[in-house]
């Protein structure tokens, strides 16, 4: 095994953890709390970075395992499901246009990065769906 593969690993899950988190809390102060913040620039710049870095480890990964989206069937639904997840944090967060609209966008974000997760921990395409 790669000496970098291990740390890599960590920063790609400590970036998934603070990208989910953020995502989760800026959601819910916007939905629910009417609240400003999660839309200033230093919330989103922090947001972008924590994305940047989660990105750069992800891509570093797939180097170093030798496993690419749209040849190992994982990676590819996990490569999908982030583009989905990114379509659906927009409606959740910004382009909904009630706030009930954003709750239902914001919830199917939410449970598409459970599922992304899953499929991550598993390496099946079928996530969590796999055990059954």
């Amino acid at each position: 095994m790669d000496a970098a593969y291990i740390p890599l690993k960590l920063v790609h899950m400590l970036a998934v953890a603070a990208s989910g988190t953020l995502f989760f809390l800026r959601g819910l102060a916007i939905n629910f709390f009417a609240a400003k913040w999660p839309m200033n620039a230093p919330v989103r710049y922090a947001s972008y970075t924590i994305d940047t870095v989660l990105l750069a480890a992800a891509i570093a990964l797939t180097i170093v395992i030798g496993q690419y989206p749209f040849v190992d069937s994982w990676l590819t639904v996990k490569v999908l499901l982030v583009i989905v997840y990114i379509g659906l944090g927009t409606f959740a967060l910004k382009r909904g246009r009630t706030a009930g609209v954003r709750i239902v966008f914001w919830v199917a974000a939410l449970a598409v990065f459970a599922f992304i997760a899953s499929v991550a921990v598993t390496h099946s395409p079928w996530g969590w769906f796999a055990r059954m």
